[in-house]
């Protein structure tokens, strides 16, 4: 097992692009495609925490999502919804620990509610940390973080010298974890699209023709297997 856990990235970061283009293919509803997408995401999931991998962040909705169609939010509200009450009825029997990057304030209280007693029940988990990127921008966390510094430059608890990469990254959401190892994208687009931006800046990266729903174990351990072939330099020679 520990020839196979060798060169395993520590941090997996996926953006599951695609549902809507796959449901469009089989010509069914948009409603669809996000379901049969949770049901990857779910199958991802717990194949990473067999595999051994420690942190799986996934683009589950951006900030700009909010311009779609108000149907489809609302389904893709209620999916998270579903998944996080699965979490809290028992389902997390595998030691995974759950955190939400984003800005929370702006879902129903409800929702805010399952998210907040997943992120408790699951704080103590030694397992795979899972993160769910939810109303959340790479840009708008960027902002969060300088506003947070600055506010502590006023209180004048930091000085200017006190600024360092290391102090933004303490005020971004993944605070105190690695940065992402590799990211992969599904569906074909070549972008990240606002994702993880300040932590990506020397991810490998890793673009898959599938749509999210179509995305499978195997598919999973390809990326794993192209990462464990890359010479990752860091900007060195």
């Amino acid at each position: 097992m520990e020839d196979e856990n060798k060169g395993l990235p520590l941090h997996i970061g996926i953006i599951m692009d695609g549902n809507r283009r796959w449901a469009k293919s089989k010509g069914k509803m948009a409603s669809e495609g996000h379901k049969v997408g949770a049901d990857t995401l779910d199958k991802m999931l717990h194949y990473a925490n067999k595999i051994g991998i420690k942190y799986l962040t996934v683009y589950a909705f951006s900030t700009e999502n909010w311009k779609r169609a108000e149907n489809e939010v609302s389904v893709i509200m209620k999916l998270l919804k579903k998944y996080l009450d699965d979490f809290l009825g028992g389902m997390d029997d595998e030691n995974i620990k759950v955190n939400i990057l984003g800005d929370i304030s702006k879902l129903n209280k409800s929702l805010q509610k399952s998210l907040n007693e997943t992120i408790e029940k699951t704080k103590n988990n030694t397992g795979l940390t899972f993160n769910i990127a939810f109303n959340y921008g790479g840009r708008d966390e960027i902002v969060r973080a300088v506003k947070k510094i600055t506010h502590k430059a006023l209180l004048g608890e930091i000085t200017e010298d006190d600024i360092t990469e290391e102090l933004i990254s303490e005020n971004l959401y993944t605070k105190n974890m690695p940065d992402p190892d590799l990211i992969i994208r599904t569906s074909g687009e070549l972008r990240l699209s606002g994702f993880l931006i300040w932590q990506s800046a020397y991810s490998e990266l890793y673009f898959v023709e599938k749509n999210w729903p179509e995305f499978t174990e195997k598919d999973l351990d390809e990326a794993i297997e192209e990462y464990k072939r890359r010479n990752r330099r860091f900007g060195g020679k």
